[in-house]
């Protein structure tokens, strides 16, 4: 019975997961597997099982574990209560609904003896939100939860040049907190947030300052919005609708757990560090990384690809150029050719290159080599079921490493012809 119910959400954890194989089964039944794994015990049902977690290339971070070890305790909890005969259907329909908010509510509490409910409320209502329009556009907005005293709040918001607005009387997020629109038009989660305790308690406003919006990929990434969690105590965390009705968890160090289309995703920049690890600098990697996260976001697609070998034989790949021998356009890509990612960046150049049509080549030195390149796809070794995107990234993967933004949102990584994780 408990692992025929787990297969019931076993597809929404294997996609928060990127991808990776998930399994419940009797402790003497070990899985067998190549390459990375999470082993857990679990009892339930007065039977002792083992959930298995495995992928082939990506190794799990500690916040995957962590994740599957508060996923687990909650699965026994909610079993314990839905054992009766005759309620299978009814619990099968209760997990799949529930299961991956109340895990996600349950990592971010911290102190396992309280929280969990003001925390679980506020994603249920925020849920609520991320369906709801204004004027024919998205309601967006944003809840700082800190975790420290207000005069380190206040200290806090001193030091980055932030406007802190304190309520008089602190006002509680439960029903109705949404109902007035100001709640989601003037508090906009990207430039104005609600401070609130972990017992979600509105005590103030916060207005970020014009001047820590450096450039667009720190702003659509909320890097400034790091750097408050970072300093509001241990266990602090941010929650947002953004435009694209996306519900974003923002935790420290900066890692953000993502409710998408009714599915929830963890973007774990240490994931994408890994796969990168061996072919580009360190500083172009995150650089890198946080921009393809804002690609995203806004649902721009793009395909990028580290490629150490020599430049003959990159021209050897090349089947053409976005706009062909256009003059204009080959102006226009010499004049940023090797040029670093992090310069790119900087000057809002990057995220515009790479939401152009074509593959995106860089060095293991982080240098620009070519976009708008378009590759031979005889390349793909294999059949590809997917459009021109996949099927340009699975021939480029035999090349070098690959990563794809889909236009819908998705990030996949590619490795030797094949998919070997995918966020969102």
């Amino acid at each position: 019975m408990p692992m025929t119910i787990f297969e019931a959400m076993s597809g929404n954890i294997s996609s928060f997961l990127g991808g990776a194989e998930v399994v419940l089964s009797p402790v003497a039944e070990r899985v067998q597997h190549e390459g990375y794994a999470i082993f857990l015990p679990v009892v339930t049902d007065g039977r002792e099982l083992m959930f298995s977690a495995t992928r082939k290339h990506i190794p799990f971070t500690r916040l995957e574990e962590s994740f599957c070890a508060e996923l687990l305790t909650a699965f026994a909890m909610l079993y314990g209560g839905f054992r009766q005969e005759g309620y299978a259907a009814q619990f099968r329909t209760a997990l799949v609904a529930s299961i991956m908010d109340i895990t996600v509510a349950r990592s971010l509490r911290g102190d396992h003896n309280k929280g969990f409910w003001p925390i679980q409320q506020l994603i249920q209502l925020l849920k609520s939100l991320s369906y709801q329009k204004y004027e024919g556009k998205p309601a967006t907005t944003g809840v700082i939860i800190h975790r420290t005293t207000a005069a380190e709040l206040r200290s806090v918001m001193k030091q980055r040049k932030h406007t802190l607005v304190p309520l008089k009387s602190s006002q509680s997020i439960g029903p109705g907190f949404f109902d007035n629109p100001l709640t989601y038009r003037f508090i906009d989660g990207t430039n104005l947030f609600f401070l609130a305790g972990i017992q979600m308690q509105v005590n103030g406003i916060v207005t970020i300052s014009g001047t820590a919006l450096q450039n667009e990929v720190e702003r659509l990434t909320q890097r400034e919005l790091f750097s408050i969690i970072r300093r509001s105590g241990a266990g602090a965390f941010a929650v947002t609708v953004n435009e694209a009705s996306d519900i974003e968890v923002l935790s420290s160090p900066a890692r953000i757990m993502v409710r998408r289309k009714g599915v929830w995703s963890l973007f774990d920049p240490a994931i994408f560090r890994a796969f990168l690890a061996d072919c580009i600098d360190a500083e172009s990697a995150e650089d890198l990384i946080w921009t393809l996260y804002a690609l995203s976001k806004i649902r721009y697609g793009t395909v990028v690809m580290v490629y150490g070998g020599s430049g003959r034989k990159l021209a050897g790949l090349k089947k053409g150029a976005v706009g062909g021998a256009d003059p204009i356009g080959r102006l226009l890509i010499e004049r940023v050719q090797k040029r670093s990612i992090g310069e790119l960046k900087e000057t809002g150049t990057l995220l515009r290159i790479l939401s152009s049509d074509g593959l995106t080549v860089f060095n293991p030195k982080g240098k620009l080599v070519d976009t708008g390149f378009i590759i031979d796809t005889s390349h793909a070794r294999e059949m590809v079921a997917g459009g021109g995107r996949t099927t340009a990234a699975c021939a480029a993967s035999h090349f070098g490493k690959v990563i794809k933004v889909s236009q819908d949102g998705p990030i996949e990584l590619y490795e030797n012809g094949a998919q070997i994780y995918r966020f969102g």
